[in-house]
């Protein structure tokens, strides 16, 4: 994978205003690990690979388990593994990142709604959001994930 583009140089201002949402939702009073999945959660649907590795990484760190983590993809099937909180936010995040698919039925609302505040709801909304733009710069300028560029380094140096 070859960068198309270093996007983080070539508009540091506007990468300063995502990290200041980025920040907002670090504050907020949704748990980080339940962020983490979320983004995780939405960079697999958009398949970004760069943001894939980085949230999977940020999740093991935290203390996630490996069975938990790779059942992500399918936390539907995963009975209780995935609490109450994580399922709703879960589902919220697939049908606000599938939006022109979905269009976000009320029934989806409503499930949010019961599971979080108003503000949270908003938080967490914005985090969908945030990740999503993410995903498009990384997919579109092509950004290596750590795996890839550390692979890179170890065959240039033999």
């Amino acid at each position: 994978m070859t960068q198309r583009l270093d996007y983080n140089a070539a508009s540091p201002n506007g990468m300063k205003a995502l990290a200041g949402v980025y920040a907002h939702i670090g504050r907020s009073s949704l748990p980080k690990s339940l962020i983490e999945l979320v983004y995780l959660r939405i960079s697999q649907i958009n398949g970004c690979v760069y943001c894939i590795d980085m949230h999977s990484r940020d999740l093991l760190t935290g203390g996630m388990e490996v069975e938990k983590l790779v059942l992500v993809q399918s936390w539907r099937e995963a009975g209780s593994l995935f609490n109450e909180g994580e399922r709703a936010a879960l589902a919220w995040t697939e049908t606000v990142t599938r939006v022109a698919q979905t269009g976000v039925p009320d029934e989806d609302f409503e499930a949010a709604s019961a599971a979080f505040d108003s503000q949270e709801l908003a938080d967490l909304t914005s985090a969908i959001g945030l990740m999503n733009a993410y995903n498009r710069m990384a997919i579109s300028f092509r950004a290596p994930p750590a795996a890839v560029q550390r692979a890179s380094a170890s065959n240039s140096a033999e």
